[in-house]
């Protein structure tokens, strides 16, 4: 590995940890590509609900690694632990380095070249420490910026995987339904052909709840979490926490509600804690259907600083469409109830109209959007002008406009983007 100052080095780490977490991967891979040649570069970790991994390099490796293929690298190694060696990866055995930190980060590195068994990665190693260690505070901070991003690629996630679920046990069961037919006189092919398809299925809804584990985290469990947190917090503290946990049914919540619920009471506790009279502050979380309620108080004399207090906490709750509410009243204490709702905001009304369209109009929609008359449309699709213009007719219908222009510039706010 190229030898570099301890001042270089630390000012490469600076750049790395310093901008949006979302494009964190691609600022680690500029500090390491001299020394450590490489065409891509994942960083895995659970911490990150929306998006637990943060890539840069070849889109052919990184766009199609899998959280499942991550997860099992993972479970292969111990904390600290230098791998090189061949590991599925987008699909295929592939020579790589990887490392896990203590904070259950992973970092994989796909080299340029050959594997090299005499490349020092222990500099590679620290730096990545550093770079996890960083990840962990960002999300524990629970910034506006990161949890609007979460949410953001949560819901895409959500959706996208709720497509492919849909379209592949459809697929798999119309399969398994046609092997089970008796019109088939081949015992043994139809046999092992129904544990291939059975298996398919298995891994399939596997896969989907691996990734719900990454979106999705028990409210228990968030819970438990924010104990441990507090417990340190106030290590120093001579002051009495009750915790109401709640029920142990309740319901699972979304990664960037659970983080922004545990800032918010450990931003309060700080807060309230700081009273020289408080003796005691009462955490309790509720979970009714669509929401988590955080309510925070305290036995103090009611002096705390309320503007300084909402400074903090507003922007965090209100990202997620929540909402906040401080009270202060002199001889009776404070306390901070906000509340969280679970799933983000009904998109506007216009964005709701695009599920009435079908395939072929939604395509006709993406070349509405660029801008194309119907004869160039119908020479794209291999039709005849007259289905483009009954396809056209049956979207500004559902629309609900009268022009294509209109039609165009709804598709393009609800995202639609022009058909090439």
């Amino acid at each position: 590995m190229n030898e570099a100052g301890p001042e270089v080095l630390l000012d490469g780490l600076r750049d790395v940890l310093v901008g949006r977490l979302s494009d964190i991967g691609r600022r680690f891979s500029a500090l390491l590509a001299d020394s450590v040649p490489h065409t891509a570069l994942v960083i895995f970790t659970r911490e990150c609900t929306g998006r637990p991994r943060k890539v840069a390099g070849d889109p052919e490796i990184v766009d199609r690694v899998t959280i499942a293929e991550l997860d099992s690298l993972r479970a292969d190694l111990d904390h600290g632990q230098i791998f090189r060696g061949r590991a599925t990866i987008a699909g295929r055995a592939r020579g790589v380095y990887a490392i896990l930190d203590r904070t259950d980060t992973l970092l994989v590195i796909v080299p340029a070249g050959a594997l090299s068994r005499a490349l020092p990665l222990d500099p590679v190693r620290s730096m990545f420490g550093i770079v996890a260690t960083g990840i962990q505070l960002q999300v524990q901070g629970a910034s506006p910026a990161y949890l609007a991003e979460s949410r953001a690629a949560s819901a895409e996630r959500a959706r996208t995987i709720a497509e492919l679920t849909e379209v592949h046990a459809t697929t798999l069961e119309t399969l398994l339904a046609t092997l089970r037919s008796a019109d088939l006189d081949d015992t043994r092919a139809r046999s092992a052909a129904r544990e291939t398809a059975s298996a398919a299925l298995i891994g399939l809804r596997t896969a989907v709840d691996t990734h719900r584990e990454f979106a999705e985290e028990s409210v228990v469990t968030a819970f438990a979490r924010l104990r441990g947190e507090l417990r340190g917090l106030l290590r120093h503290r001579d002051l009495e926490l009750d915790l109401v946990e709640p029920t142990v049914a309740g319901r699972a919540v979304p990664g960037e509600v659970a983080h922004a619920a545990r800032a918010v009471v450990r931003g309060a506790v700080l807060s309230l804690s700081g009273q020289s009279d408080v003796t005691r502050i009462r955490v309790a979380w509720t979970c009714p259907e669509a929401e988590l309620v955080v309510d925070v108080r305290d036995d103090g004399r009611g002096l705390v600083d309320t503007t300084d207090l909402d400074h903090q906490l507003r922007p965090r709750v209100e990202s997620l469409s929540g909402t906040v509410e401080i009270e202060s009243t002199t001889g009776w204490g404070s306390r901070v109830v906000a509340t969280l709702p679970l799933h983000a905001p009904t998109a506007p009304t216009t964005h709701h109209a695009l599920t009435d369209l079908g395939p072929r109009e939604l395509e006709v929609l993406g070349h509405l959007v660029a801008g194309r008359r119907n004869r160039a449309i119908a020479e794209r699709l291999g039709v005849s002008e007259s289905t483009v213009k009954f396809h056209v007719a049956g979207v500004l219908r559902k629309l609900d406009v009268a022009t294509r222009a209109e039609a165009a510039a709804l598709g393009g706010e609800a995202g639609i983007r022009p058909t090439p």
